[in-house]
């Protein structure tokens, strides 16, 4: 349920904030006051498209948040602790709305996309605009009200999951069916191209000894002399080599150690150096022995080299990648090779999944039927208190024209209706006139209202185009709704707003600078003066207020909790 609505800088609002309670609330005011501001800033919080034009003159930036009790509501709780934000039954949404353009959502407290706070919406707040008749006139509406009021959504859900599995594996099989038209030129080329690379026996540890091996090849002969001079510095029989200088100093320094321990740190390093000189001298001399110069050698590994660099030029990819596409065209051959039984899989899986989606298909035809027995029996019953006595609604389900299943199913559904007793069911846009469409959608958007399980509903202004009788009647169903939920209705008849649990007026103050509007909700003798000027116009008089009273007093056989208002003003 909505607890709070804070609006700022939103319009002609500088600032206001609504506390709606449970029931019914009837939101009223002269035309233009700007009654539909409130509806308007719940759908920005609940994520509606916006840009800067929203934004108050003068000011940067808008900014609307809403508060809502949760409790007690399994989806929504659920909903919030995957995204990890939910807060102990409570829900805080908030919308700032920059001049820049930029647009910020918060839930909790925690930055969100606007996606999430759509996906929230319409699992908080179910919202009926005026024009929605306007709609009704489409086949895709008419069968998502009916599915709607059928709750059929688990069904659908798995009617569509099999329809798109039965899509993927029909494109798979078709991809298939085309490739076996070009199987024996791409066999051809598969196999070349295997032979190829085969002929090689590559592997990524052979590719990279071979660049070794080339590096080592090319640069022999620097290995070699590199070698030599290092041994002749390190080890000859002059006396200036590097092992001679070494070890004639250490001699020398052991005849004098016995004269100074303080030698003995300095021979013992000599003597491990030394050691190690001479190990490098002999792993030196190895090395030297295993270098050979061979040119033969050498051209082959340039060859193979530039084999590999050729190949990997005409597969686009690295000579380390080559064995991985070897391996890739070997699968590839082996699935074209295996393509019949491969096709034959696809068909016997294409041909059971087409089964699945029939029999779901059927079964949701099944509910459709019965579903729209029920809600054509409602929307007539309804059509007989709303000024149009004889009047019949049905809703027609039959097989598709081209007789296939989709992802909605394989029903064609259209809602027919007869205006006049005698006449027969036609379509609903070639026999309803623009009041009778009027009535006959607010009649289906009270009944699917009341089907789901949406805690607030929003009506705004859905009851332009009648009054007298009719009107009252429409406050009562309202009113019935609000038993069950939270409902908002924004309107303009008094019939309406007398059936309202509580009410609040909007009326829009013009100042010489700048224009706002004031928010209030109305106590009981504040609603007679509300409800008389609705009855009566610009001059109110003593006769309208009883008449006003009386309408009060009939409506209402309990006191109810009044809504709370808090206004705050910028002034004028």
């Amino acid at each position: 349920m909505l607890t709070h609505i804070h609006v700022r800088n939103l319009a002609i609002v500088d600032e206001i904030e609504v506390e709606p309670g449970a029931g019914m609330t009837a939101l009223t005011g002269e035309t233009g006051a700007g009654k539909s501001i409130l509806v308007d800033a719940l759908g920005l919080v609940l994520g509606d498209r916006a840009d800067s034009s929203v934004i108050r003159h003068g000011r940067e930036r808008a900014e609307i948040s809403a508060g809502f009790n949760v409790h007690g509501n399994a989806a929504v709780n659920a909903w919030l602790a995957g995204q990890e934000l939910d807060m102990d039954g409570e829900c805080q949404l908030r919308r700032i709305i920059n001049r820049e353009g930029r647009t910020r959502g918060y839930i909790n407290g925690q930055p969100v996309p606007m996606q999430s706070l759509r996906e929230l919406g319409e699992q908080l707040v179910d919202i009926h605009g005026q024009h929605e008749h306007q709609s009704l006139l489409r086949t895709a509406v008419q069968r998502q009200l009916l599915d709607a009021f059928g709750g059929h959504h688990d069904l659908l859900d798995t009617v569509a999951g099999l329809y798109r599995e039965w899509k993927s594996v029909q494109a798979e099989l078709d991809s298939c069916v085309q490739s076996e038209a070009d199987r024996d030129a791409r066999l051809d080329l598969l196999r070349y191209q295997l032979q190829e690379l085969e002929s090689l026996g590559l592997s990524c540890e052979e590719i990279n000894s071979i660049d070794e091996e080339h590096a080592r090849q090319a640069n022999a002969g620097r290995l070699l002399e590199a070698c030599q001079q290092g041994l002749s510095r390190l080890d000859t029989d002059e006396s200036d080599s590097a092992y001679s200088l070494i070890t004639r100093t250490q001699d020398d320094l052991n005849e004098l150690a016995h004269l100074d321990a303080g030698l003995e740190d300095a021979t013992r390093i000599l003597t491990e150096a030394s050691v190690l000189v001479q190990e490098g001298i002999n792993s030196l001399r190895q090395y030297a022995d295993r270098i050979e110069i061979d040119p033969q050698r050498l051209q082959w590994l340039e060859e193979r080299i530039g084999v590999l660099h050729d190949l990997a030029r005409k597969h686009r990819c690295s000579a380390e990648q080559l064995p991985g596409v070897e391996e890739k065209l070997r699968r590839e051959l082996d699935s074209i090779e295996h393509a019949d039984q491969r096709r034959e899989a696809l068909q016997g899986k294409l041909a059971r999944l087409e089964q699945s989606c029939l029999t779901a298909a059927k079964q949701l035809t099944g509910k459709r039927k019965k579903t729209a027995r029920v809600f054509g029996k409602q929307i007539t019953d309804a059509m007989q208190t709303l000024g149009m006595a004889g009047g019949i609604f049905a809703v027609d389900v039959s097989p598709r024209k081209d007789r296939s299943f989709g992802p909605h199913g394989m029903d064609a559904i259209e809602f027919l209706v007869s205006a006049n007793k005698g006449q027969p069911l036609q379509a609903l846009g070639k026999v309803a006139s623009g009041g009778e469409l009027s009535r006959i959608s607010l009649s289906i958007q009270v009944i699917c209202a009341g089907s789901d399980a949406i805690p607030t509903l929003i009506f705004d202004e859905v009851d332009s185009g009648i009054g007298g009788g009719v009107a009252e009647i429409v406050g009562g169903k309202l009113r019935g709704l609000g038993t069950q939920r939270q409902v908002l209705c924004v309107t303009h008849l008094p019939q309406v707003a007398a059936l309202a649990d509580h009410q609040i007026q909007i009326t829009k103050l013009s100042g010489k600078e700048s224009t706002r509007i004031r928010v209030r909700t109305l106590s009981n003798e504040e609603r007679v003066d509300e409800l008389a000027r609705m009855l009566g116009g610009i001059k109110i008089t003593q006769q309208t207020r009883e008449h006003a009273r009386e309408m009060m007093e009939q409506a209402r056989r309990q006191k109810p909790a009044h809504a709370k208002v808090r206004q705050r003003s910028a002034g004028s």
